[in-house]
């Protein structure tokens, strides 16, 4: 076993069936405990997964004859959790400019999903003989649901925007203006900003019988015009280099630069005259085409397929919605779109500008600013001594943005600076543009320490910025590496290996979430700090599987993807099943991102058959059905969108009274368990479990921003059950 995925994939050595090999889970090693996983195939007792009392009826449980009526579409579960973004924009108990925000959000949210999951069920629409998704749907009956749902999200979305918050802006003496609306001094300032500014940077590209259709760069906003005369058209990109807005009077008075070209663009066309221009704009397949198996350098192969992503087949036009039809059509037929693709826009296009404008909004219109805390066990981690010390006297635990990322920072600055640290490995998904973390590995090269990093060149839509970082730690010294071939290395891991009077400790962070500095202030995460040797020993080991060949999966604690996280998983579940049977405290309580394997969710539904009781917190797409008569009544499903992106991966086991808490950076769908390299991790320290199962209780009785599941994939406000309101993200910023 040569090539390193290999020994994190069993399912590349034992077939479909994804059994683990014999070594994975043979004796104690790599247990969660041995009851979960001894046994030469991981098997559990017959009692637990036998037996007529458990089963579910055929349907539910044999692979491609499952019951569709228990799976809810998986692009329509997103759109409905898209819709409860856009619902944080319509409440007006939100302050007016963080509803900006969320409609900001909601809009590249959607822009996304087409970029990525349409093009994804296009291509399968292609594919003769595709076969129907786990809900029953094949590829074209997706694509028409979906282009149901989308058309009036984006209707919502806009009335929204131009009914609700455009009034409530101009409440608060706040106005977009249109040309006719400027005063005569505005309309010279404006005219002056047309001269100045935007003129020099325009470009206007005609289109005839010798000039091409130009290319329109993905999610770009352009200007489509028709000159007089025969079939005389061209495009005016809008420039992404100016701001969207200019401010005619500080604070209060704004007009889109879109408005500003479209009234001067005849000056762009000396001697002719512009009969008609509309905005509109292109959103194209953004997923990277790249065969990853034979390509000689990595770096190089996706520095090239992030190019081309610009330039994928479009999939969507968006048009101002009183636009020429002749125009509109002419642009429907050049980019080979169906009249399906084409959404008619009843305000401006892009929304995504109203993040910057919204950050810079007054603050009597902003959710008032929270300072994250400090427990005392980090305080004084300026110091490198002080932060081995505070590892040392035992298992720490952080919950962003509640408490402060800076000991996870401070961690890694130690670790540099330090003399006694003789080596630093990290894993590295997703940072930010000036990371400190990075700033310190680089430093700690510099040093001489030896220095390895796993940054994953694959993370969608952050290649350019991964791979910049990527050139800039190799630059310094660090050893670089991109992670396995097939497989996203997505776990988050910090290894410091340091020289003590009694000989070499291992200190480690594990996360639920990126080492970025800045989302780590608006993503709910875990990070537990740690030097017991078991688990120094077992991220050791994973570091070498992921950088060089070593065969070693013996693991102490850490539980790994693809090898064997789905299995553990579902024998954790069944464990549950058992306990049930058996009259033991039995119950599951998870929290993710989203809940989408069929494996796990039918593993769930015969848990509730069997009384388990089932408790899930899903941010996003859920494809189970709660609430369903003799399969799901034992389960609840709930989303919590507010203030903070909630992005922790927790997973409780009630496991007969004596609960096993594990956090992960894995979510229960096909590509964390199968396709990416994925921890989960247990915590086993009594005071951090119970911290662990608050959070978890608090979240689940929230009544303010918690919708609930129901059976036909809706969702609905949580109604209250006492007096007292409780907000569980306001509850955490002041007791986390």
């Amino acid at each position: 076993m040569s090539d390193p995925a290999m020994a994190l994939a069993p399912s590349v050595t034992n077939g479909a069936a994804m059994a683990p090999a014999p070594s994975v889970a043979s004796g104690a090693a790599m247990t969660l405990t041995p009851s979960v996983t001894s046994g030469a195939a991981m098997a559990l007792a017959p009692s637990v997964t036998s037996g007529a009392a458990m089963a579910l009826a055929p349907s539910v449980t044999s692979g491609a004859a499952m019951n569709a009526e228990l799976f809810i579409n998986r692009e329509q579960s997103w759109l409905e959790f898209n819709n409860r973004v856009l619902e944080e924009a319509q409440d007006k108990n939100n302050p007016l400019f963080e509803r900006l925000k969320f409609l900001a959000i909601c809009f590249s949210n959607l822009d996304e999903f087409f970029m990525v999951r349409i093009s994804d069920v296009l291509t399968l629409a292609e594919v003769k003989g595709a076969g129907r998704d786990p809900s029953g749907l094949t590829p074209d009956e997706q694509l028409i649901e979906i282009s149901k749902k989308t058309h009036k999200m984006v209707t919502d979305l806009y009335n929204t925007f131009t009914r609700s918050i455009v009034r409530g802006l101009k409440t608060e003496g706040i106005e977009f203006v249109d040309v006719p609306r400027l005063t005569t001094d505005e309309r010279v300032a404006v005219e002056r900003y047309f001269n100045t500014t935007l003129f020099p940077v325009l470009t206007p590209m005609a289109i005839d019988r010798s000039r091409r259709f130009p290319f329109i760069s993905n999610c770009s906003l352009n200007i489509i015009l028709e000159l007089d005369g025969h079939e005389r058209h061209a495009v005016i990109q809008v420039p992404p280099v100016v701001p969207r807005f200019f401010e005619l009077q500080p604070g209060k008075r704004f007009i889109l630069i879109e408005d500003i070209i479209k009234t001067y663009a005849n000056r762009l066309f000396e001697g002719n005259r512009v009969l008609y221009a509309h905005c509109f704009r292109i959103t194209r397949n953004s997923e990277l085409d790249f065969d990853e198996e034979d390509a000689d350098d990595l770096l190089n192969e996706i520095e090239k397929s992030v190019k081309k992503r610009k330039r994928g087949e479009p999939v969507r036009l968006e048009i101002e919605k009183n636009a020429n039809k002749k125009l509109s059509k002419f642009l429907q037929k050049t980019l080979d779109l169906d009249a399906g693709d084409v959404y008619e826009i009843n305000g401006p296009l892009d929304l995504t500008f109203l993040m910057p404008f919204a950050l810079k909004g007054p603050a009597r219109l902003m959710n008032l600013p929270i300072a994250p805390s400090r427990a005392p066990a980090f305080e004084g981690w300026e110091q490198p001594e002080n932060v081995w010390n505070a590892i040392k006297s035992g298992d720490l635990l952080v919950h962003h943005p509640f408490e402060s990322f800076d000991p996870v920072t401070r961690f890694v600055h130690a670790a540099a600076c330090d003399p006694g640290v003789l080596a630093i490995k990290q894993t590295l998904y997703r940072v930010s543009g000036k990371s400190p973390i990075v700033a310190s590995l680089i430093h700690a090269a510099e040093n001489g320490k030896q220095v390895t990093v796993l940054v994953e060149l694959k993370a969608r839509f952050d290649e350019e910025n991964n791979i910049i970082w990527a050139k800039k730690l190799e630059q310094a010294g660090c050893h670089v590496v991109y992670g396995l071939v097939g497989y996203k290395t997505h776990c988050k891991m910090i290894l410091a290996v340091r020289r003590e009077e009694d000989g070499i400790h291992r200190y480690v962070h594990l996360g639920t979430g990126n080492y970025n500095d800045s989302t780590a202030r608006i993503y709910t995460d875990l990070g537990y700090f740690t030097c017991k040797e078991n688990f120094g020993a077992d991220v050791s080991a994973l570091f070498n599987v992921l950088t060089g060949y070593s065969n070693y999966i013996r693991f102490n604690k850490l539980v790994t993807a693809p090898a064997s996280l789905r299995n553990s998983f579902i024998a954790l579940i069944d464990e549950e099943i058992q306990n049930a049977s058996l009259g033991m405290p039995a119950g599951i309580t998870a929290k993710m991102n989203a809940l989408v394997d069929p494996e796990i969710i039918t593993a769930l539904y015969r848990a509730s058959q069997a009384g388990v009781k089932i408790n899930l917190i899903v941010r996003g797409i859920c494809c189970l059905r709660p609430g369903l008569p003799g399969v799901s009544e034992n389960i609840r499903v709930v989303s919590i969108v507010d203030r903070y992106l909630e992005h922790s991966r927790i997973y409780k086991f009630e496991n007969g009274g004596e609960p096993r808490v594990f956090l992960s950076s894995a979510d229960w769908m096909q590509r964390n368990l199968d396709r990416r390299v994925e921890i989960a991790f247990p915590i086993e320290d009594e005071s951090l479990k119970e911290r662990i199962g608050r959070i978890l209780d608090l979240q689940l009785s929230d009544t303010v921003k918690l919708r609930e599941l129901a059976a036909d994939g809706s969702y609905h406000r949580a109604r209250r059950r006492t007096r007292d309101a409780v907000h569980s993200q306001l509850a955490l910023h002041e007791n986390p």
